[in-house]
């Protein structure tokens, strides 16, 4: 199988979608590997890396494109990069199509097969090709919301930890899965006053036992959050429903109770945002003030730490990647449960449920698509 992977164009995003020991590994399983020239710069793999690995460096985007059977890459596919796609074709990346009707669209106009990181699962009811970008953004969230509270970036001029003398920040993380707790184990190591809410008393037994009382948690009802939002200097959005849009957990009227300069850090912003005044930021220009509440909503946080995550990317999707090329999607899927709940598009129809709801499309099941 010829694989192509062509530079990311999404604003600031520097990852890429395969490393050179990929790039190794497919080749050593007789596939053709295809980079585009420069795709791995941002992440510190040079053109040369590839090379080295047996990899065909090819000089554009349209060309990767035309050549290539199957496309893997990290972020959705832009409008141009869609136009590109073609009957037949594989494309292997992250997706997030519920809150993004005009990628939607063009995918299913496109005829290929698309196979979405964020909704492939494993026997553990895991998300094994999100968890490790969840765990980046996770450990991000706390640094990124510092540097949004300090003074000179809007904030309320608050030190995560404080100082004898001076109480530190209260941190409030929505939801206690992956994002919320590696944000919470960051957060608290930098000493601040943290609570971790989520809705799964399991998981709050386990937030407990686990960590000891280094940060606390809370059942969320609507009531506590509004509580503890109230009070919170900095509030950071970890909720996930796999596939869908994500649920909107603090309203505009909220921030009028809020302290003034407090910060919101949205990591759900891929999947539209969890707090009702997010929209996506960049890296360029990643906060924004609203009724006096500063947001930090950048949809591709893990590129800011591009090789650190194509790495930790690039271990997860490698085992998925060589079965897709190995035995062809069909096979692989059929295989595989768990990789065929990573199907979202197949021959212009939509195959996954929770996106189909959002966005008011018809959906056939995975199954049906594997016999069309």
């Amino acid at each position: 199988m010829k694989i192509g992977c062509p530079t990311e164009i999404k604003p600031q995003e520097f990852r890429v979608g395969m490393t050179p020991d990929a790039a190794r590994e497919a080749v050593a399983h007789g596939h053709d590997v295809l980079i585009q020239s420069g795709a791995g710069n941002g992440a510190g793999f040079t053109d040369e890396d590839y090379a080295a690995a047996g990899a065909t460096i090819i000089g554009t985007a349209a060309e990767v494109f035309a050549q290539a059977d199957m496309i893997v890459k990290v972020k959705e596919p832009q409008a141009g990069e869609r136009k590109m796609l073609r009957e037949g074709q594989l494309l292997f990346t992250y997706l997030h199509l519920a809150p993004d009707p005009e990628q939607t669209k063009d995918l299913l106009a496109s005829g290929c097969t698309a196979i979405a990181y964020e909704t492939v699962t494993d026997d553990r009811g895991g998300l094994p090709l999100l968890a490790p970008m969840s765990e980046v953004a996770g450990r991000l969230a706390p640094q990124v919301g510092a540097w949004t509270l300090q003074k000179a970036n809007g904030g309320r001029g608050v030190l995560m930890g404080g100082v004898p003398g001076v109480a530190p920040a209260k941190v409030v993380v929505i939801g206690g899965g992956v994002v919320g707790t590696h944000a919470a184990k960051i957060a608290a190591g930098m000493g601040a006053d943290v609570t971790v809410l989520d809705r799964s008393l399991p998981r709050l037994r386990y937030l407990d036992d686990v960590f000891a009382g280094t940060f606390k948690n809370q059942y969320s009802t609507a009531g506590a959050t509004a509580e503890l939002v109230r009070v919170a200097d900095l509030v950071i959005g970890a909720v996930l429903i796999p596939g869908a849009a994500a649920p909107k957990l603090i309203t505009r009227a909220q921030l009028s109770e809020m302290k003034p300069g407090a910060a919101l850090v949205d990591v759900a912003i891929d999947q539209g945002g969890c707090f009702e005044t997010s929209r996506a930021t960049t890296h360029a220009d990643p906060i924004y003030e609203v009724d006096g509440i500063m947001h930090y909503c950048v949809a591709n946080m893990p590129g800011a730490v591009a090789r650190t995550s194509t790495q930790a990317l690039g271990n997860a999707t490698l085992p998925f990647l060589l079965n897709l090329a190995n035995k062809g999607w069909k096979q692989a899927c059929e295989d595989d449960p768990h990789l065929l709940n990573g199907l979202n598009v197949h021959a212009g129809q939509l195959t996954y449920y929770a996106v189909g709801k959002a966005l008011g499309i018809d959906v056939i099941s995975p199954s049906l698509a594997l016999k069309s």
